[in-house]
């Protein structure tokens, strides 16, 4: 006898390398000792958090992380789940019918108690990249933790296991997921600031006619376009 696992849910991981992590940390610093250079993104968010600031995405560090990994990674995913689907049900989602663009991208500074409560994201695809993780949240407890969440509750009684899934924050992991996949994140105690940025983007059908080889152009930052805001 076999035992089939249905209907997964895709999730593409993966880790900076060291000097963008750098820099991206350095951004940040930045950006939380002059807050006023950086919008308040708070308004439109649904974490309780102690400051969620804009990014500028042509600043060099995130216009590196969003080129080289997030897009890219919205990209594996497309292809990871797509190509898996029979031709006829691919729709537009083949290599040149589509182009990949930033809706926006922003800091979670998350401090004692703060929390992030279950939510959803617009556009097609989010994700969350860790930067800098207090030393106390070490996988002994939820503390901190980021929890994906399936379509119902977790019921071990009747059997229905799986439907929470926790990911320990390691500075330099990044998770790029569908933006409806529900998501939220714990609080933690004692002293330190747990950092991350979050991101949307969007996946958008374009001229049927396939790119030459050669000359794809399927990732943009433009976000020249009204924004699926997260919420």
């Amino acid at each position: 006898m076999d035992v089939i696992d249905l209907f997964p849910r895709s999730i593409v991981q993966g880790k900076l390398n060291l000097k963008l992590l750098n820099q991206c940390l350095l951004h940040c610093e930045n950006v939380l000792r002059n807050p006023g250079a950086n919008p308040d993104a708070s308004q439109r968010l649904a974490g309780q958090l102690s400051q969620q600031r804009e990014l500028n995405p042509t600043q060099p560090a995130i216009l590196e992380l969003c080129e080289s990994v997030l897009l890219n990674g919205c990209e594996q995913w497309i292809r990871h789940v797509i190509d898996r689907q029979p031709p006829q049900g691919r729709g537009p989602w083949v290599p040149g019918r589509y182009q990949l663009k930033l809706i926006d991208i922003w800091l979670n500074c998350q401090r004692e108690s703060d929390y992030n409560p279950m939510h959803t994201h617009g556009g097609s695809f989010s994700g969350v990249v860790f930067l800098k993780v207090p030393k106390q949240i070490d996988g002994t407890s939820f503390d901190g933790q980021l929890c994906f969440h399936g379509p119902e509750e977790y019921h071990l009684q009747s059997f229905r296991t799986g439907m929470s899934h926790y990911v320990l924050p390691k500075p330099g992991d990044f998770y790029i997921f569908p933006a409806w996949q529900p998501h939220s994140v714990m609080p933690f105690r004692g002293s330190g600031e747990r950092w991350s940025l979050a991101f949307n983007a969007v996946a958008q059908p374009g001229s049927t006619r396939l790119t030459p080889p050669g000359k794809n152009k399927n990732l943009s930052l433009s976000n020249q376009r009204p924004r699926a805001w997260g919420f």
